[in-house]
């Protein structure tokens, strides 16, 4: 198992170099500064693209005190303890680093915006990789993670290159819907991941039409203030799942529901039962009792 875990490092490693070779380099383009909404409320710069991020320190907050207060979320395993505390912090972070961003928008005060939506999503893989693939895994994880996603912060910053800031940032957006269904839970409610997914893919959909819904809305509201707030109901359903969710005594995945689902509909009765009754069952995920 050892061995496998080295080869997967060092195929990954292998294909960023290739990557990085044979690929050019993305500088930061100024434009990327020019939001649509520039107006001022209350002496505040670009008002509501600051205050619209408001909700990730709400939820941030609120998702911190519910991990240690009692253990509300029934944590049993550190590293799951360990990913989420690193998850809510970041969120937390993310209003005061994208509102000090949006004072006045520039490449410095970008860095700030972008390191805490780093932690947050380094820190979700690791979660991930703790419930679907392996415990031990998941939890050693989490720090060259989280170091891997801050590097790739300032490569960007010092070499004006955005290709591993991109990486970060984009791989978690496949590899979390695509592990969601087809690797089987350690807990129910998994679909509340698809929606966070769904919710985070309209969020950037509306960064790119920024201004675009700020003439579609006769410049009430631009896009880039709807992507924080469409952001911000990520670490929502997060939040929502964990509260809700137990252990699954069936793990089957998203994958293998939805053809069960399927076939009720296509096929009959006696068909069904025999579908039914027919579950998968993974050893490389442990079941973890919750105290």
């Amino acid at each position: 198992m050892k061995k496998r875990t080295v080869y997967a490092w060092g195929v990954a490693i292998l294909c960023f170099v290739v990557l990085m070779i044979v690929t050019p380099a993305i500088p930061q383009s100024e434009a990327y500064h020019d939001f649509a909404d520039k107006r001022e409320f209350f002496g505040i710069p670009n008002t509501l693209n600051v205050v619209s991020n408001f909700p990730f320190l709400v939820i941030g907050v609120i998702g911190l005190v519910l991990c240690y207060h009692g253990n509300y979320f029934r944590l049993s395993l550190q590293g799951e303890l360990c990913g989420w505390t690193f998850f809510y912090i970041g969120v937390a972070a993310v209003a005061f680093g994208s509102a000090y961003y949006h004072l006045k928008p520039n490449d410095a005060r970008l860095v700030w915006d972008r390191l805490p939506m780093t932690i947050a999503f380094t820190s979700i893989i690791s979660i991930f990789i703790i419930e679907r693939i392996d415990e031990r895994k998941g939890t050693i994880s989490i720090i060259p993670l989280l170091t891997a996603g801050i590097i790739s912060i300032f490569y960007w910053r010092f070499f004006d290159d955005l290709r591993p800031y991109a990486l970060v940032q984009f791989v978690p957006c496949i590899a979390i819907p695509v592990m969601a269904i087809l690797l089987p839970p350690m807990y129910t409610h998994s679909t509340y991941w698809l929606w966070a997914a769904g919710f985070y893919l309209l969020a950037k959909v509306e960064e790119a039409a920024d201004k675009v819904i700020y003439e579609w809305t006769h410049h009430i509201v631009s896009g880039h203030t709807l992507k924080h707030l469409c952001a911000a109901m990520v670490p929502v359903f997060l939040t929502l799942m964990l509260a809700k969710r137990s252990i699954e005594p069936e793990r089957q995945s998203l994958l293998q529901t939805w053809r069960v689902s399927w076939t009720k509909v296509k096929v009959n009765g006696s068909r069904v039962e025999t579908l039914e009754s027919c579950t998968s069952s993974y050893s490389t995920v442990p079941v973890v009792e919750t105290h």
